[in-house]
């Protein structure tokens, strides 16, 4: 099966979120191929949630799960953390009030 890459993914993610009228922005490009995805949800309350991939051996599954949530300076300090491990890594910030950010939706897995 041919994987997306990380660009094209990022791109098609962001379209998405346009059509619901959800503002998001790459705060850290990464790899253009290859780079893992990591996206904040930020409910412009003080508080925030970071998303990453995961991936299940026994199923072949991806998806999303919770990475850190709290107070936003706390998130970006565990985002802050991924980065010095992963340069190639991007970060998107979702901002919504309802806390809506897709990852839930058929398709946003793959």
């Amino acid at each position: 099966m041919t994987r997306l890459t990380a660009e094209f993914w990022v791109k098609a993610y962001l379209t998405r979120l346009r059509l619901f009228d959800i503002p998001a922005f790459v705060t850290s490009h990464g790899d253009d191929t290859a780079g893992a995805v990591l996206v904040k949800l930020n409910t412009l309350d003080g508080q925030a949630k970071a998303f990453h991939r995961t991936f299940d051996l026994m199923t072949g599954a991806r998806k999303w799960d919770l990475l850190a949530e709290g107070p936003e300076p706390d998130v970006d300090a565990s985002i802050t953390k991924q980065r010095s491990f992963d340069p190639d890594l991007w970060v998107i910030e979702v901002e919504d009030r309802d806390g809506r950010h897709l990852l839930d939706q058929p398709g946003l897995s793959d």
